[in-house]
């Protein structure tokens, strides 16, 4: 599955609102745990890029879930 970095970031977003309520440190580790289960590699590979790129868009928990989804990975 190929997805625009906007639809990716969106997707993330969406993520993040959902673990959002329970607080920042959980809302993290939920956020990289959904992404790294659930998200083709590819996809994956994908969010990283736009990350390095700036990760425009990308809110705060987000953001820090994929970096440290990519230090486990």
């Amino acid at each position: 599955m190929s997805s625009s970095p906007d639809k990716l970031v969106y997707m993330a977003n969406q993520i993040g609102k959902f673990f959002h309520s329970q607080g920042r440190d959980r809302a993290v580790q939920g956020i990289s745990e959904h992404i790294w289960k659930f998200w083709d590699p590819r996809m994956r590979k994908q969010i990283f890029a736009h990350l390095d790129a700036g990760g425009s868009g990308l809110d705060a928990n987000v953001r820090d879930a994929l970096e440290k989804l990519r230090l486990q990975a």
